[in-house]
């Protein structure tokens, strides 16, 4: 089923009596997410990514907009009856109950027509339990299990009524590491195999690129950029996209475009091939960590940017070279291939750069310019 949400904007009074404005929440959030996909709504903490779930699963009302379930419009229609399986950060299983009667729990709440036999409940139980592998798990309870195991529990719960959305509020906060690489990937299986729309909510850029046909980026509850996370990743629409995405995150230096080139203090990064037409002026530079080239010194030529090596970081697979470049206050970290041998001793380190993993914005407004 496809959700299509129109001109969406949600408004809270603001706490601070000082500012007479309201606090926007969702501002004009315009977009239609595909039936059967997996859309990854991504953000920082404060974005409105969660109030945009509350508002699609009816726990909020919109202070303006619709919202369409194919071609229902159930903008006034309550929570229970919006067919929506809602998934917290918070577990909130009930602990004296086992798992088999925690899934249970919303088909004995149906009434009418809808009601179920105990025969039907059961059968129903176990074909989320299988979905979400737990069936051997159903006479436990919840302290008897990890955090996994409840979290699928969970799932199983939003899943047993067949929802025609699937909503989930960073379900995987409450993991470690290793858990929550094994869960996602877990949510991605559950989801090609029902099949049920779905939006993940989530802070992680990692988690939502690993896992989603769509990504949609948020700030200060404005739709940023919308699509493929390869595609997000590979062409930011502006410095704040470029910045979220990405582990390590861009290197970002000020910059500047001087006689059709492109530079970084002294040193020369884009010739005029690729700055074409864009005029002289100051601008934010950003540099994907692995858009750095390590200049072997083996062709005679050396590379374009020179920094002061800090540190070298062996990783397994790769090496994280940590430089210092008078272009920006921060430090900066390039990730190279482990072949690459680098004396730690050194003081100066030199790069070229891979010009696709180079992007340019303007100082004024942050919007990408190259």
């Amino acid at each position: 089923m496809k959700i299509r949400l129109e001109h969406l904007t949600k408004r809270f009074p603001n706490r601070n009596k000082k500012i007479a404005s309201d606090v926007i929440a969702v501002n004009d959030f315009d977009f239609e997410i595909p039936d059967g996909k997996l859309i990854g709504l991504l953000g920082p903490s404060g974005c409105g990514k969660s109030t945009a779930l509350n508002l699609i699963c009816g726990l909020e009302v919109p202070s303006e907009g619709k919202i369409f379930f194919d071609d229902d419009d159930v903008t006034t229609i309550p929570p229970e009856n919006r067919g929506v399986g809602m998934v917290f950060q918070s577990y909130a299983l009930y602990p004296h109950l086992t798992v088999r009667k925690n899934i249970m729990f919303p088909l004995e709440n149906l009434k009418g027509e809808q009601k179920l036999s105990k025969e039907k409940m059961e059968e129903k139980v176990l074909e989320a339990a299988k979905t979400v592998q737990i069936e051997e798990l159903l006479d436990r309870r919840p302290n008897e299990m990890s955090g996994g195991q409840q979290q699928r529990v969970a799932i199983a719960r939003a899943l047993v009524k067949m929802p025609r959305v699937l909503l989930l509020d960073e379900p995987l906060s409450n993991l470690d590491a290793r858990l929550r690489i094994q869960t996602r990937e877990e949510i991605k299986r559950i989801q090609n195999a029902t099949g049920i729309t779905t939006i993940f909510v989530t802070h992680d850029q990692e988690e939502a690129m690993s896992i989603s046909d769509l990504i949609v980026v948020m700030k200060a509850g404005v739709v940023n950029q919308i699509g493929k996370p390869q595609e997000v990743y590979d062409n930011p629409v502006n410095l704040f996209v470029a910045k979220f995405l990405g582990t390590p995150p861009i290197n970002v230096y000020d910059g500047q475009i001087k006689g059709g080139k492109l530079y970084i203090g002294d040193d020369e990064i884009l010739g005029k091939d690729y700055v074409k037409s864009v005029k002289d002026q100051d601008v934010y530079v950003g540099i994907r960590p692995e858009g750095f080239v390590l200049d072997d010194n083996l062709s005679g030529t050396k590379g374009n940017i020179k920094a002061e090596l800090k540190a070298v970081e062996v990783m397994g697979r790769d090496t994280s070279v940590v430089f210092k470049h008078k272009a920006s206050s921060a430090l900066s970290r390039a990730i190279v291939t482990a072949d690459n041998r680098i004396n730690p001793k050194a003081s100066e380190v030199r790069f070229n750069v891979n010009p696709k993993k180079v992007f340019v914005f303007a100082k004024e407004g942050e919007e990408r310019l190259i």
